[in-house]
């Protein structure tokens, strides 16, 4: 019989489970199980932990490449880099925690996932952090979002990662439901990957870091695997609390650990806690272990065995450690100030064994709560009325707003607006390799003793995924790469955030499914495998659902840092696009704050022409023909050179591309599409490059002076174009952009 809780509601429910998934733990078990191995299995079979839900349609993702050293199933993907070099790079969402507490939610995402990447032996080298909120009007989301751009600087720059690239933008769908993506990157060398596998039995389990308390019990099968229509303010308990202080301590002991070879894998204690990294290391090496929960480090007195597994406090890692390498793990992380507590070992037996006091409080098979966990097909449905929408094309509505006003408008606009209030809280330039930090289309890092550097860049578009989840999830990459390719690097690979509703709603699914295939079509285009990343369901509250939001990350590879391409625009320069410019408002920015339409289909997505515009903008890089580059998203034309107008300080003078109306050829955000300048003396070249990588070029004018000519369609000074672009986001919190910020605690 189910155990009750004391409202009446058996506890299995309260954490989480169904009815069948109890029963088939009873089956497993022979016997019901007991408080400490229901929440071991609550945690574990949540959507955060298990995938149940999405594992099915993600393994329609392409995971395998040329670079790929390790793909998904780790803490963090692996790419090579050559030169003896690898990269460890993964996104995840805390976006439940920062609804709740923005500073700690935020804050404790970014420390989870640089922890991610330290698991894989890698020093995480840059942070990243895709954001979504409400509308600035409303003071919740500015108590928001403030809050969660001091947690993520805080945390960053406490611990001394640059936080170098990202994006922000804004949507009513997500005042209730903010989106908090964190990606971090790492590197270490190829011939030095630690992995969850990597025990032999008899290792030791040996915990390091911060002490174990109460913070962050049921985050995973509480917080990320529920609506948050039933959270609150009693969901505190269930937001970590960060100290950042104490992981940069954790982070240079690991890789000292990792450097003198004394680790046989190395476990990050996120989501789940200690019965998450127990188990994995566990299943992963086909062995069992032994816990003894009095030997875990504790800050809080009379702390339970369920409370001890699954406790999610932070700054906390577990080392597979060989018996004659513990007294050297000891050594190190007394040296580094941190407490180090032998709490287990590898077994022969394939159960995870818990004790307290001598008694066993937990016994169960270690794969049955990580390979066993449920798997579900759940149903699928198209939405409602979205076929209606689609139809509903706003590109030859008639426009009320002359094309000079409606782009001053659309730089004002939050989700185009310039974003340097939130990337000056961050230290972008910590560590001192990055070449090219926030405002552009990639950050840039360079390598270490080398010439080379990766390039970084997150991307994705709720309007395109509420309108169409194919093409969100194929924009999103596609995007992406076009990103990396204008600074001059090779895009390698993805991580990726998926970000939706309840999976338990057919139409949240069948957008889901959607999405992967989308994404999974462009990235075999594009020659970008999956590494890894995360799927954020239950993002709902309030009777109110984010749109299909997928976030890709980006990696890529530049071969010589001194080529990189910028977006600032230069004088005297001759101005090309690249791409061909069709009817497409359905979706844009344009369609929205201009005729006040979200509706229609987002551009079509040519993926051939796509890898076409890639592979020709990053040959054009490596011969050095390209003074500059910048891809056309949000708001089209107008936009792309607009913001390569006001980063260069210079002006230009172009013709509209081909024979459509003035503000379509403006503003449509038709896809495979880049502004490029060049010195004249380089165009001969350039032309002939486009013409054998069979890409549309069309030279539209040149730049220089002090004003934006659109042929006969707009005149406006850069100078005002950049108040307006530079002021937009300030003026919506109330205050002027170099006031500094109150920072919020949550």
């Amino acid at each position: 019989m189910a155990e009750a809780a004391a409202g009446g509601e058996p506890i299995h429910r309260e954490l989480g489970l169904t009815d069948e998934e109890h029963d088939r733990i009873v089956a497993a078990l022979g016997r019901e199980p007991n408080r400490a191995e229901l929440a071991m299995y609550a945690a574990m079979w949540s959507e955060h932990c298990s995938y149940k839900s999405s594992r099915v349609h993600l393994r329609e993702l392409p995971t395998e490449g040329p670079h790929v050293l390790v793909g998904p199933g780790e803490d963090s993907g692996v790419v090579d880099l050559g030169e003896g070099l690898a990269c460890a790079f993964k996104m995840e969402s805390h976006s439940h925690p920062s609804a709740i507490e923005p500073y700690q939610g935020a804050a404790t995402g970014v420390g989870g996932i640089v922890r991610d990447v330290l698991s894989m032996g890698a020093r995480p080298v840059a942070l990243l952090d895709p954001l979504r909120f409400g509308p600035l009007e409303d003071p919740r989301n500015r108590w928001l979002f403030e809050g969660v751009v001091a947690g993520i600087g805080g945390y960053g720059n406490c611990i001394g990662v640059p936080t170098v690239a990202g994006e922000v933008r804004f949507d009513p769908a997500h005042g209730p439901n903010p989106t908090v993506n964190a990606m971090c990157i790492g590197l270490l060398p190829a011939d030095r990957v630690l992995r969850s596998g990597g025990g032999r039995l008899g290792d030791l389990l040996v915990l390091i870091g911060a002490r174990t308390g109460r913070d962050g019990i049921g985050g995973v099968s509480v917080l990320a695997s529920r609506t948050l229509g039933r959270a609150g303010r009693d969901d505190r308990p269930s937001v970590q609390i960060a100290d950042p202080f104490a992981e940069k301590l954790l982070i240079e002991a690991c890789l000292e650990l990792a450097d003198r070879g004394l680790l046989a894998g190395l476990q990050d204690l996120g989501g789940a806690g200690l019965t998450c990294a127990v188990s994995e290391t566990a299943a992963a090496a086909g062995a069992g272990a032994e816990l003894d929960l009095e030997a875990v480090p504790l800050r809080e007195d009379g702390m339970e065995p369920f409370e001890i597994l699954t406790s999610e406090s932070q700054e906390r890692m577990l080392a597979v450690v060989r018996p004659e390498d513990l007294a050297a793990t000891r050594e190190v992380c007394e040296r580094w100030g941190l407490i180090s507590a032998v709490v287990g070992r590898l077994t022969d037996d394939g159960a995870l064994r818990a004790r307290d006091a001598g008694r066993v409080v937990a016994e169960v098979a270690a794969r049955s709560l990580t390979d066993d966990a449920p798997l579900y097909r759940r149903a699928m449905a198209v939405p409602a009325g979205l076929v209606e929408v689609q139809a509903d094309d706003p590109t030859f509505l008639s426009p009320t707003v002359a094309p000079g006003d409606a782009l001053l408008r659309l730089l004002a606009a939050p989700n185009v607006a310039s974003k340097r209030w939130v990337w000056e809280r961050y230290d972008s330039i910590v560590q001192g390799n990055t070449a090219a930090g926030p405002g552009g289309d990639a950050a840039v890092i360079r390598l270490e003793g080398s010439l080379r550097a990766i390039a970084l860049t997150t991307d994705g578009n709720g309007r395109y995924g509420r309108l169409d989840p194919y093409l969100g999830g194929a924009h999103s990459v596609a995007e992406a790469a076009r990103n990396v390719a204008c600074v001059g690097a090779r895009p390698l690979a993805v991580t990726n955030c998926l970000n939706f509703g309840s999976p338990e709603r057919p139409e949240v699914m069948w957008a889901f499914r959607e999405t992967i295939r989308g994404m999974g079509d462009a990235c075999r285009a594009l020659g970008t495998p999956v590494t890894g990343g995360n799927v954020s369901f239950y993002n709902e509250a309030e009777g109110s659902s984010i749109p299909p939001t997928p976030i890709v990350g980006m990696l890529g590879l530049l071969v010589d840092h001194r080529l990189r391409l910028g977006s600032a625009l230069r004088p005297g320069m001759a101005v090309y696009l690249l791409g061909e410019t069709f009817a497409e408002l359905g979706g844009s920015e344009y369609a929205e704050t201009i005729l006040g339409a979200v509706s229609g289909r987002p551009p079509g997505l040519d993926l051939e022409r796509e890898a076409g515009l890639v592979a020709l903008v990053v040959e054009a890089a490596d011969r050095d023909l390209l003074a500059g580059a910048h891809d056309c998203s949000d708001g089209g034309l107008a936009v792309a050179l607009a913001e390569a107008a006001i980063a260069g300080d210079c002006g230009f003078a172009v013709s509209l591309p081909g024979d459509l109306p003035s503000h379509v050829a403006l503003f449509s955000e038709s896809a495979s599409r880049a502004v490029v300048w060049l010195d004249p003396s380089a165009v001969p070249a350039l032309e002939d490059l486009a013409r054998r990588q069979g890409v549309p070029i069309e030279r539209i004018g040149e730049s220089g002076g002090p004003r934006m000519v659109f042929g006969e369609e707009i005149d406006a000074a850069v100078v005002e174009a950049a108040a307006v672009y530079e002021d937009a986001i300030p003026g919506l919190l109330g205050r002027s952009a170099g006031e500094p910020m109150v920072r919020s605690t949550g």
